[in-house]
């Protein structure tokens, strides 16, 4: 064999090892773990900053999360990555009762579920009837469970009318999906509620404060454990680089954007399920991964946070969580600092029909209707605020809404599979691609430590073909 034949035989080298798409939590996480395996990463973000749906901003001299922010058991990716990089937690404040203003009154309770009168043995029925049938469907296989195409073909909302729910139960429920889904119980599968349901270990491990998702808060903010990880990756991160096009080649694949092309032996794509379609993937995806990504949109999810000069609420022995039936702010948590003697912060979510008109206000209107809300909650005391800012989750162009994907009917049988399937070396991350805690925080760890022992065991086939290549010349 001559020289001039073995150069010509020879694979090319590639520029890195893993191409990132995302800089988001799954995308950084992935990056982070295949660097400690020893791979080379070049991560690509269209955003001009890091942290995806988190992110934070100070107001006046307050930490507040505008995404992702409360943590709780069982969320052991998340929660082990930010002791990784020295990010600290602390109780989300619960203490007291909780207020809730319905059907024009005004009452305070204890407890997750509230008082709502002679409905609430039916608001009980409700909730132990989708835990029941949330167990039947298998976490990260929807489409197998046994009454999958019926639950599939139906929304939330029509199931809760069939089921004879009463109208608290499905105005509790739709407060719930307006919070998780950012949408309404009607635009959404049932199958998929059932499916979340499921993966987040029941109703009240998504729902509750003490002992459930919200339990906790980080001290330095959600948002600073993205910023510790792109620390890490120094020039091998590009922001406001959004990738245009990724082609597979014969040696792995191409990822371009308008100023760089690089290539890889794999790449993964750490973005929303409705933002792959911006990318135009050569040759094309599986039509089922085109159709998804139509068909698995963003829910419609905002954040108000108002700024205090102390948590006068606590005075009244209350804990800051309130649930409205009138809108535009739904629920709200105590968000403040954990020092006790520091300013008091409310949250207030905003989501489903409410965020589509509030989302169009300008700011001194969004911030009037804010407070008014929370006036009606918690006394007059509340349009006092020393700040306020709010976050839409659907005016974010490379993000294009939240919490999480929405799937109506119709879209979960057919296309869940794709939503984490490879296509040959391209992988899939993203919270909406993990088996357990999809939608959360954590679910976006659990996705990025996935995708990235995926990429590697491409990098160890890729390795062990050459060898035997080699071997055989």
């Amino acid at each position: 064999m001559t020289a001039s034949s073995n150069v010509a035989d020879r694979a090319p080298r590639a520029d890195v090892d893993v191409i990132v798409v995302g800089a988001g939590l799954s995308g950084l996480t992935a990056a982070h773990r295949l660097r400690q395996f020893g791979s080379t990463v070049a991560v690509f973000e269209a955003a001009s900053r890091v942290g995806g749906r988190v992110s934070s901003a100070e107001v006046d001299g307050v930490h507040v999360d505008l995404g992702g922010t409360f943590v709780g058991p069982g969320q052991d990716r998340i929660l082990a990555l930010a002791e990784e990089v020295g990010v600290s937690r602390y109780p989300t404040y619960s203490a007291g009762r909780n207020v809730i203003r319905w059907r024009g009154e005004h009452r305070r309770y204890r407890g997750t579920v509230p008082p709502v009168g002679a409905n609430l043995l039916d608001v009980g029925r409700i909730q132990l009837t989708l835990d029941r049938l949330a167990r039947t469907v298998p976490c990260g296989d929807p489409a197998a469970a046994a009454h999958a195409t019926e639950w599939d073909a139906e929304s939330l909302g029509s199931w809760l009318r069939r089921s004879r729910a009463s109208a608290a139960a499905r105005d509790l429920i739709a407060i719930a999906g307006r919070t998780t889904w950012g949408c309404e119980p009607d635009e959404l599968s049932f199958l998929h509620a059932l499916h979340y349901i499921h993966q987040a270990g029941g109703l009240s491990s998504m729902l509750d404060t003490e002992g459930g998702a919200q339990e906790e808060h980080f001290v330095e903010g959600s948002h600073e454990i993205a910023v510790r990880l792109a620390a890490q990756l120094g020039p091998a991160l590009r922001l406001s680089a959004p990738v245009r096009s990724i082609e597979v080649t014969d040696e792995g694949v191409r990822v371009s954007t308008a100023d760089e092309r690089v290539t890889a032996r794999t790449v993964v794509v750490a973005v929303p399920p409705s933002q792959r379609g911006r990318i135009d993937f050569s040759p094309a995806l599986p039509p089922v991964h085109t159709q998804m990504a139509q068909r698995w949109p963003a829910g419609v999810l905002s954040k108000a946070y108002a700024i205090y000069e102390r948590p006068f609420w606590r005075d009244s022995d209350l804990s800051g969580q309130g649930l409205s039936d009138t809108g535009p702010v739904f629920i709200t948590f105590d968000a403040s600092p954990a020092r006790s003697d520091g300013p008091g912060v409310l949250l207030g979510f905003i989501g489903g029909v409410y965020a589509r008109e509030w989302d169009e206000l300008p700011e001194p209107e969004r911030r009037a209707r804010a407070l008014s809300s929370l006036a009606d909650l918690f006394g007059p005391r509340a349009l006092d605020a020393v700040g306020y800012i709010d976050q839409r989750w659907g005016a974010e162009p490379w993000v294009g809404g939240g919490p999480t994907a929405a799937p109506g009917p119709g879209a979960v049988v057919p296309y869940a599979a794709a939503v984490g399937a490879p296509v040959g070396p391209i992988l899939w991350a993203g919270t909406e691609t993990a088996e357990r805690w999809t939608g959360f925080m954590d679910g976006a760890v659990r996705a990025g430590e996935r995708a990235a022992l995926q990429a590697r065991n491409i990098l160890a086939s890729s390795s062990t073909d050459h060898e035997q290549t080699g071997a055989a010349r």
